[in-house]
């Protein structure tokens, strides 16, 4: 009767993603920008669906990117008058809305708590605060600073950052909830830098100067997909910290069920058609072997039958799946002990999830893509020293998968271990991973400075 309305097309893309439908939701947030030709929400709608969209390539996710970029205002607050010293203690900025217990919390707090204090000083610059959240405290105890920002908009935001004198901002939001990336247009520092957070790709932002990355991640022949100059971490971009809650690992669940349970705990917007056929096909070669799906979309009746009907259209008997609503976190991690095996999404990999589950001793067979946010598992992988499970292409991916279920006295042995294995190796090394962190932090600085 009023015609369509871009602001609902854009909140029905998000939505619609969620539900597994990629292509129906880029195609809403395309929808969106017809009827808005030069506005930012859809396109930020279309730049956070496009990921998900099975064949997406970085060209075509770095073009959305730029085009949303361009469109983003920008207000002319003058220049830095920051001292141009390579040595000095470096004040350093975390903007983000997420520095609680959330992917982003998990994923940088350790590298933030274990930079060298005397080389720099932390400034939370804070969306969305929630001062009794566990992770949210030990930001607050590591920062100099806490600064609020729910009441400043953009220009008043990078105001009130060149007030408190940054020398290097890390956006931690991207085009997320409660993100305010866009403000990085109007420079809140000298040095601007993108790590974790909605860090699908390329934030396509001429202002956003470094991206925090690994070997893995952004191998030579991608880095033209990226706006960016590279910060490669010599291991990988993250590091992970397990929380203090974590049930301990069980033994492997083959042993005593006779048969191979693959799992995947990942949000339904990263399954597309393509992957329940491969899953599928792991399935139909693995006799009498199960998958476990969770994630709260399946707390939803009509969810749960359309995804039976999508695995149906494949021959797999409805017993064989097993869907499962959302949970609280230990009882999440525990449903691990349940896992023999997990079967990582594509082109949109897991993240979090993957550095979960080796926690509770469940390796990852992963395909990676070219986006960033397709080659997470196969980072956090390598990282631990499992390079051996990342498959070259979607058949590989269903011959490593039916192989590694094959060896049931080489899945038990690794399980047993493999909480040991990743406590020692570089993803979860904070003291290596802060030192790594602030060289790449002070590389970034020294540019500046001799520009």
């Amino acid at each position: 009767q009023h015609g369509e309305d871009p602001l609902m097309l854009c909140n029905l893309a998000n939505a619609t993603v969620c539900l597994g439908w990629q292509e129906a939701a880029v195609a809403l947030a395309q929808r969106a920008i017809v009827l808005i030709p030069d506005g930012v929400l859809p396109r930020r709608a279309l730049c956070n669906t496009l990921p998900y969209r099975d064949g997406i390539t970085g060209a075509e996710h770095l073009s959305a990117l730029r085009d949303c970029a361009a469109r983003l205002p920008r207000a002319d607050l003058g220049g830095f008058a920051n001292a141009r010293d390579r040595r000095r203690r470096l004040r350093v900025a975390l903007l983000s809305g997420t520095l609680k217990t959330h992917p982003v919390g998990w994923l940088t707090v350790a590298g933030i708590e274990t930079l060298d204090p005397a080389q720099f000083a932390v400034v939370c610059l804070v969306q969305n605060a929630a001062p009794n959240d566990p992770i949210a405290r030990r930001y607050r105890a590591v920062a100099q600073e806490w600064v609020e920002i729910d009441a400043l908009d953009d220009v008043g935001l990078a105001a009130r950052a060149r007030e408190l004198e940054i020398d290097i901002l890390i956006d931690l939001g991207g085009y997320g909830d409660a993100a305010r990336m866009p403000a990085c247009t109007h420079r809140l520092a000298p040095v601007q830098v993108k790590w974790v957070g909605m860090q699908n790709h390329s934030t396509g932002l001429p202002e956003m100067d470094w991206f925090i990355t690994d070997r893995w991640e952004t191998p030579p022949e991608l880095e033209s997909t990226y706006s960016e100059r590279l910060l490669r971490l010599p291991d990988g971009y993250a590091c992970y910290s397990p929380p203090p809650y974590a049930p301990d690992v069980l033994p492997l669940p083959a042993l005593a069920n006779g048969y191979i349970t693959f799992g995947c705990f990942n949000n339904l917007a990263k399954v597309t058609p393509r992957v329940i056929a491969t899953w599928a096909a792991v399935l139909h070669r693995v006799p009498r072997s199960r998958l476990v799906l969770k994630t709260h979309q399946f707390g939803d009746q009509a969810t749960v039958d359309r995804w039976r009907d999508a695995f149906a259209a494949h021959d797999i008997d409805p017993a064989r799946l097993e869907l499962r609503g959302s949970s609280a976190k230990r009882a999440f991690m525990a449903e691990y002990g349940h896992i023999d095996l997990v079967l990582d999404p594509f082109p949109y990999s897991g993240g979090l999830t993957t550095c979960e589950a080796l926690w509770m001793g469940v390796p990852t067979v992963t395909l990676p893509g070219e986006l960033f946010s397709a080659r997470h598992s196969m980072s956090h992988l390598s990282n631990a020293g499992l390079a051996d499970w990342v498959a070259r292409d979607a058949a590989d991916y269903v011959e490593m998968a039916v192989a590694k279920a094959a060896g049931i006295r080489a899945l038990a042995t690794l399980r047993a271990g493999l909480r040991a294995r990743v406590k020692a190796s570089p993803l979860c090394d904070a003291p290596r991973f802060g030192r790594n962190l602030g060289a790449a932090l002070r590389h970034a600085w020294t540019e500046w400075c001799d520009s």
